[in-house]
């Protein structure tokens, strides 16, 4: 597999080609806010068009932050990006989804963003965290779009599912 590496001086205009769809479900302002992509070795395949950074890997752009050991971005002919795949020890992600739903926070050992229908799945020690409610499992799908969250557990674990009091509600109970 033929590989450059992505040096200073080649355009920021790759990078931000190579990033910028990768975040179109968040608010509308982050669109318009800088990316800023920190990494120790960037590399590039043009026939694969498989890009990947390692060493403490850190992208953001407004209210989007992931950090990961390492970032694999997959791309289409057209160069957008069909999918992201982060890890780490935790890999982790946040993003202000609507102003209404706040910031949500993931990590796990493995995060996998599919661009083209905007699913986020945690896999491996996998937590989120949304308007004060919390996931655990070893498997979370996650919906930028729409919201859901789908928590698995695997082996001898349990799904751990923590939603905060009703606020409206002077006395709280299970029926």
């Amino acid at each position: 597999m033929k590989s450059t590496m992505l040096s200073a001086t080649r355009p920021l205009s790759i990078v931000m080609l190579l990033t910028l769809p990768l975040y179109s479900h968040a608010l509308p302002s982050d669109a318009n806010q800088p990316i800023k992509l920190l990494a120790d070795k960037a590399t590039y395949s043009e026939r694969t068009g498989v890009t990947s950074y390692s060493g403490t890997v850190v992208i953001t752009q407004g209210t989007f932050k992931m950090t990961a050991d390492n970032i694999t971005v997959n791309l289409s002919q057209g160069r957008s990006i069909n999918s992201a795949v982060a890890t780490g020890r935790p890999a982790t992600m946040q993003q202000v989804v609507t102003q209404e739903k706040g910031l949500a926070k993931g990590q796990a050992n493995n995060i996998d963003y599919n661009a083209l229908n905007g699913i986020v799945t945690l896999t491996g020690n996998a937590k989120l965290v949304q308007n004060g409610a919390s996931f655990a499992g070893n498997v979370i799908r996650y919906s930028l779009k729409a919201g859901d969250v789908e928590a698995t557990a695997g082996g001898n674990q349990r799904v751990e599912l923590v939603f905060p009091p009703n606020a409206n509600s002077s006395q709280s109970s299970l029926r």
